[in-house]
């Protein structure tokens, strides 16, 4: 492996800080990887990994097993259904009863194994079965890649609002295999550009110009331009999560940009009909609108967005159907930023640059999304 075709990203965060490692062919060496990771952990005796995956990706799981196999581990394996309806807590239960019959014990590893579903899964399972497991993140989406993998946010949905159940438990590192994002649907890939894109709204206006300016690389998973815009995407993350780990000075909140309109499509839809991304890609244009309505943002900014989301082949609206302004605005108060009912929004004020406003009037969300709809 060249260094020209490895990066490592490194969240600081004191005595919790780990490192993302970024490159083609990581799964099937997984071993040598993690051993310096498992190895601060100062714990002796056999090693035992817990391998959770989802039958998707079950080939990639294998591959991991077998590395950590020759490197003389023990080794199980928690295979899920795929699918968002696979986050929530009788899947959790399940888990733990596999913990229980395989006697893990506070020398086990959490591998978390597939996409953003199986990483909020196992990274729960790890916070909460006895008092807390190591894990390592080993992500097999793009999605997963550039956002939930990063940062120690793990958990369940609840029927009313997604990810209303976790906790914050960081990784002992990340292991991003891009070699494995050339099997990956089309349509898994491009919700992933979504939030790729979202970091350059939020943060970065050289990243969103060098994204507008490399549609075509993105558009064919070319390696070099996807393994930037991955440890770019990382890297801002990252320095996101080193000042604001725990979510308490509203800082890591710019994170959501376009959440809070998808998480409620997401809902209203049915976990699963709208992909993560697909539903942040509409959720961050209903953002730039309504921040338009507000004077916060010029139209040019919204179109600039609506370019290149739909020069990646997003999503930009939502699908036909049924989608009542007065249940969605109901799912958005139920958003974990929001506050006594009140509405919350992560919106932009420039290209790079966003900020959480606080009590957005409901009648004018209900307008937004009624002429939307219309």
């Amino acid at each position: 492996m060249s260094q020209a075709a490895s990066t490592t990203v490194s969240v600081n965060l004191g005595e919790r800080s780990y490192d993302i490692l970024i490159a083609d062919g990581l799964l099937p060496a997984a071993a040598g990887h993690v051993a310096p990771w498992v190895d601060r952990l100062g714990r002796k005796g056999k090693r035992q990994a817990i391998v959770i995956t989802d039958r998707n990706v079950a080939a990639h799981a294998d591959g991991v097993r077998k590395s950590l196999d020759s490197a003389g581990w023990e080794t199980a394996s928690v295979v899920v259904e795929a699918g968002e309806n696979t986050k929530r807590l009788e899947v959790v239960s399940h888990c733990y009863d596999r913990l229980v019959e395989l006697r893990a014990d506070r020398r086990a590893v959490v591998f978390a194994v597939g996409g953003g579903v199986v990483g909020d899964l196992a990274g729960f399972v790890a916070a909460t079965y006895n008092r807390g497991l190591p894990f390592i993140q080993c992500p097999t989406t793009l999605l997963a890649d550039v956002d939930s993998s990063v940062g120690g946010k793990t958990g369940v949905n609840h029927p009313q609002a997604k990810n209303l159940i976790g906790a914050f438990h960081q990784p002992l590192g990340v292991l991003i295999d891009t070699a494995v994002l050339g099997t990956l649907p089309d349509r898994e890939y491009r919700a992933g550009l979504a939030e790729v894109v979202k970091y350059g709204v939020i943060l970065d206006a050289e990243f969103f110009d060098w994204l507008e300016g490399h549609i075509a690389e993105l558009n064919a998973r070319e390696p070099a331009a996807l393994r930037y815009a991955i440890a770019r995407s990382c890297r801002l993350k990252a320095d996101v999560v080193e000042q604001d780990e725990y979510e308490r000075t509203g800082l890591r909140a710019v994170l959501n940009y376009g959440h809070t309109f998808a998480h409620a499509f997401e809902a209203i839809a049915g976990y699963g009909e709208l992909l993560h991304g697909e539903a942040v890609s509409i959720g961050m244009l209903y953002a730039s609108r309504l921040a338009e309505r507000l004077g916060r943002i010029d139209a040019a900014a919204t179109a600039r967005q609506l370019s290149l989301l739909s020069g990646l082949r997003l999503p930009v609206s939502l699908p036909a159907g049924t989608w009542p302004a007065e249940e969605l605005i109901a799912r958005m108060r139920l958003d974990k930023k929001s506050e006594s009912g009140r509405l919350r929004f992560v919106l932009p004020t420039r290209i790079g640059h966003v900020e959480l406003v606080d009590g957005v009037e409901e009648p004018l969300v209900h307008e937004l999304l009624t002429n939307s709809l219309a």
